[in-house]
């Protein structure tokens, strides 16, 4: 059997509203002007730095959009969300077969805690890994590494499954195969370019994975 590492956002539920709402709040709470829909979009997937840092330009000002975004996302924004449908019913059906289940997100950790544990499947991941509030551990090979520490797994027998780039990216690095997701935000393309491994269009489709 093998150990199934899920991506959070994009992957397990759909939390566009609430990153991209706590964006806006950053900015705003910045005096700046808070970019369009669909670029508050390309928030989702990267670490919160790498996307403010390039905008912002200066290392205080990235510092303060992330605790302006946290500042919201502690309040509002980790209940913004929705689970996809079929997700649930596709872990249950993984786990039952005797495969192990982990997050591993580049989202802050507490708050990726809070939400697996709010969601009604969340009992079946063995760990959460998520970010460090300080950003210590923050991209998705570092996050990848510290997620099979604290399993105490190599990479040979786990998958990446995940619907970013990164997710796929972390994977090649640790030689780990992946499971690109059609459901989330990066599309076919992104995830074929990255080198996904396989490609699941549905939750059904990856059940039928692993089956």
């Amino acid at each position: 059997m093998a150990t199934l590492l899920f991506d959070l956002d994009g992957t397990l539920i759909d939390s566009a509203v609430g990153i991209t709402r706590c964006v806006a709040h950053a900015f705003e709470r910045l005096g700046e002007p808070v970019p369009p829909p669909e670029a508050l979009r390309r928030w989702i997937g990267p670490p919160l730095r790498d996307s403010f840092g390039p905008l912002l330009g200066d290392a205080a000002r990235t510092e303060r959009a992330v605790e302006f975004y946290r500042e919201r996302f502690e309040t509002h924004g980790w209940l913004e969300h929705e689970v996809y449908e079929g997700i649930g019913d596709t872990l249950a059906g993984l786990a039952a077969a005797g495969h192990r289940l982990a997050v591993v997100t580049a989202k802050n950790e507490p708050h990726a805690r809070r939400i697996i544990g709010h969601l009604p499947f969340g009992h079946l991941f063995e760990d959460v890994t998520g970010a460090t509030p300080c950003g210590r551990l923050s991209h998705k090979p570092e996050l990848i590494g510290e997620a099979l520490g604290r399993l105490g797994l190599s990479p040979e027998g786990c998958w990446m499954i995940g619907d970013r780039h990164m997710d796929i990216d972390g994977a090649r690095h640790h030689g780990m195969p992946s499971v690109g997701v059609l459901w989330g935000f990066g599309g076919e393309a992104e995830l074929r370019a990255a080198g996904a491994t396989r490609l699941a269009a549905t939750p059904r489709e990856l059940a039928a994975l692993f089956g």
